[in-house]
């Protein structure tokens, strides 16, 4: 059962415990301890990142958009490029992969989890008349965490130095979302 996002310490708190409850499957007949790795990994990356996911209603109608949500996609690609790289030598058997992708639902994480706070936060801005009235929030939070996730891919894979840098790319990512009305 997940707490509700008034209280980003106890969602936090919530996130590490449902990532102990998703880690005893997947530690199961495991050959090497590229899986523990990976959910110690995720046990001390996922509930900062969910902590900060959900700090966001907390600053609807404070601020600017964009400079709420900055620090956000910059710690999104942080988040990402620290789990990618222990995920990939923990998912290289299927049955882990299958194993994981349960222990996923069953635990209510993944990526639905979030996007959740993502599109509240921007729910909340829109009826504040902050962001426009045709941005999809659900579709401009899932954009936000694929343009997270991709600089973090393309960063482990080709170098920091073969793009932007990662707080250029967070502002690149917010500013291209277009969620803010255009001054008349």
């Amino acid at each position: 059962m997940a707490t509700s996002p008034g209280d980003p310490h106890q969602t936090g708190q919530d996130t590490r415990r449902r990532v102990l409850q998703m880690a005893v499957p997947l530690r199961e007949n495991r050959v090497d301890g590229s899986v523990d790795h990976f959910l110690a990994l995720l046990q001390d990356r996922l509930p900062l990142w969910m902590r900060i996911l959900n700090e966001l209603t907390h600053r609807a109608g404070k601020g600017r958009v964009p400079d709420n949500l900055v620090p956000v996609a910059r710690a999104g690609i942080d988040y990402y490029l620290d789990v990618q790289s222990a995920a990939l030598p923990a998912f290289t058997s299927p049955a882990v992969t299958v194993r994981f992708r349960q222990a996923l639902r069953d635990n209510g994480l993944g990526p639905p989890a979030e996007i959740r706070p993502l599109a509240a936060y921007l729910v909340a801005e829109q009826r504040l008349g902050r962001v426009v009235a045709r941005v999809d929030p659900e579709a401009s939070a899932r954009l936000l965490l694929a343009g997270c996730f991709h600089h973090a891919y393309i960063e482990m894979f080709v170098g920091a130095d073969a793009g932007p840098t990662r707080d250029a790319c967070a502002e690149e990512i917010v500013r291209e979302l277009r969620l803010e009305p255009v001054p008349g």
